[in-house]
This record gives C-alpha cells, structure tokens and sequence, in this order.
C-alpha cells in the first residue's frame, strides 16, 4: 500500500475518534473486547501510518465509530 493513502486514512481514523471524544487507550479498549488483539501503540501507529490495518480492523472501527467506509477512506 502507498504510504501516503496508509497516513491519510490513518488521519481520517484519528480526526473520527477525536470528533468522539474518544481516547486511543478506550479505542484499542473497544477493539479488543471485540475480539481485536490490538494495543494503545498500535492504535496510534495506525493513525500516524506506520502500520497497515486488517480487514477485522476496519470493519470495528467503522463499527465502533459508527462511520462509513467513506469517512474511513475518504482521500
């Protein structure tokens, strides 16, 4: 994947939690009762680009955000 498209969508997951008022810890929180092995760090390494999301990832997100793909990957 481009590595600009992984920091815009990155982004976009950071400005949609924020709109939330959601912290990453209770983001990463909320993944992994979902069943998501995913950890604060990992979260925030998201949002900045530096590592690539899973299919499981994205669907929780849109879920626990209650987004759409669009807002997700809007680019």
């Amino acid at each position: 994947m481009n590595i600009d498209i992984e920091k815009k969508i990155g982004t976009n997951i950071r400005n949609l939690r924020e709109k939330r008022k959601m912290t990453q810890e209770l983001l990463a929180t909320k993944l992994q009762i979902e069943g998501c092995d995913i950890t604060r760090s990992a979260v925030a390494k998201i949002e900045v680009g530096q590592r690539h999301l899973y299919p499981d990832e994205i669907i929780l997100i849109k879920k626990i955000l209650n987004v759409t793909y669009e807002e997700i990957f809007d680019i």
